[in-house]
């Protein structure tokens, strides 16, 4: 996803001089053509995360369209109060880029991973959260946040997800993407979990239970009509996150539900509410938190069955 991601903004900011990409000293490997195809829309801020909003913001009031880059704890949470007040607070066209979703860092520890994001940027007014599930979702999210020009986050992962839609497609903010259509139960998956939704509907179809299956890039504004449908059209609505419980797909998808007064089941899928304990792969910490395919059909075919 973040070469998708480098490589649509580069093409785009190639045809628009007012795209530029900050960077918090990160992106070795990644960003070089970038730079030095474009050094006059490229910035790097240095280890100053909390300064880097503040120049976007300050280029943004500019007429800059601005994407600042870096691994998500660094990005997100150091300089939260900058994202608050110097971007969403004036409305600005900023794309705050975290790299490294759920545990992507997963041998770095829980300083580095990422399971509590998409709660915390959703709280922020006039925040889009937008969390691509593959390179074609990534390329498209580049597109649409051009257009968008408010405050977005826009949550990558970074190991070499692999392409889930057949070709190119369109993203529209607010919008879901129906991969798969069936009338048993609905999943709905967000970010670099896509891929596990995948395969977890190819083994529920092994049990004769037909899968609609959704992919919800943008998490904030959520696609409520997509959910609506779903609770009236299937039994059940399980959501599926590499995140943690509190404030991200699941929840937003409960508060839909909720407020549309829509009856239907609601099992709600994602990691622990707690800090990671253990360092390992990032397949390692999702089976450890239950986010491995088998692990999960277990969980939603057990689910399912006691509705029959």
């Amino acid at each position: 996803m973040r070469t998708a991601f480098v490589r649509t903004l580069l093409a785009a900011a190639q045809k628009d001089p007012s795209v530029m990409l900050i960077t918090g000293d990160l992106g070795f490997t990644v960003l070089e053509e970038f730079r030095d195809t474009l050094p006059n829309q490229y910035l790097n801020a240095g280890v100053a995360e909390q300064n880097m909003i503040g120049v976007a913001a300050g280029l943004a009031l500019c007429g800059k369209k601005v994407f600042v880059y870096s691994i998500i704890p660094f990005v997100t949470y150091r300089c939260l109060e900058q994202i608050r007040n110097d971007v969403c607070y004036h409305q600005l066209p900023v794309c705050v880029v975290g790299i490294g979703a759920g545990y992507s860092y997963g041998y770095q520890g829980a300083t580095h991973h990422a399971m509590e994001d998409i709660g915390i940027m959703r709280s922020l007014p006039g925040m889009s959260v937008i969390c691509p599930g593959d390179p074609y979702e990534a390329e498209a999210a580049v597109h649409a946040i051009l257009d968008w020009q408010k405050p977005c986050y826009l949550r990558l992962g970074k190991a070499g997800e692999p392409a889930l839609h057949s070709s190119a497609l369109q993203l529209e903010i607010g919008s879901a993407l129906q991969m798969q259509e069936g009338t048993d139960l609905t999943i709905i998956a967000t970010g670099n979990i896509l891929e596990t939704a995948v395969s977890v509907t190819k083994v529920l179809e092994a049990q004769n239970i037909r899968v609609r299956l959704l992919s919800m890039p943008t998490v904030k504004p959520i696609d409520t009509h997509a959910i609506s449908r779903a609770a009236t059209q299937t039994k059940l609505i399980v959501t599926l996150e590499e995140h943690g419980p509190i404030g991200g797909l699941g929840s937003a998808t409960a508060e839909t539900l909720s407020v549309g007064n829509m009856n239907c089941q609601h099992l709600l899928l994602s990691g622990p509410a707690t800090f990671a304990q253990m360092v390992g792969s990032q397949q390692h910490l999702r089976a450890k938190a239950g986010l491995d395919t088998e692990s999960l059909a277990r969980t939603i075919l057990k689910r399912y069955q006691s509705l029959s």
